[in-house]
């Protein structure tokens, strides 16, 4: 038994559909501007344990690293200036 798309909060259905041999969702037009998304771009699957998933084009692993970065440039910012020298 098929199941119906479901409304997102925002009213707007997000549909899988074959795709030649794959599945892919479909994402609207005021969807994709507002995430400033455009083919070709990645989205990336962040699990939510009881909420299901989340879909983000923003990696949070990479957001993770840039965050201990910039932590490590204002702890050892003196270090790093007198190595850029």
């Amino acid at each position: 038994m098929r199941e119906r798309p479901r409304k997102t909060a925002e009213g707007k259905f997000i549909q899988i559909k074959k795709i030649g041999n794959s599945l892919g969702l479909i994402l609207s037009k005021d969807i994709l501007a507002r995430l400033k998304l455009q083919e070709g771009d990645k989205l990336y699957i962040v699990e939510q344990t009881e909420r299901g998933v989340r879909l983000s084009p923003y990696d949070p692993k990479h957001a993770e690293a840039v965050e201990i970065a910039r932590r490590s440039f204002c702890i050892y910012a003196d270090t790093y200036k007198a190595l850029a020298k």
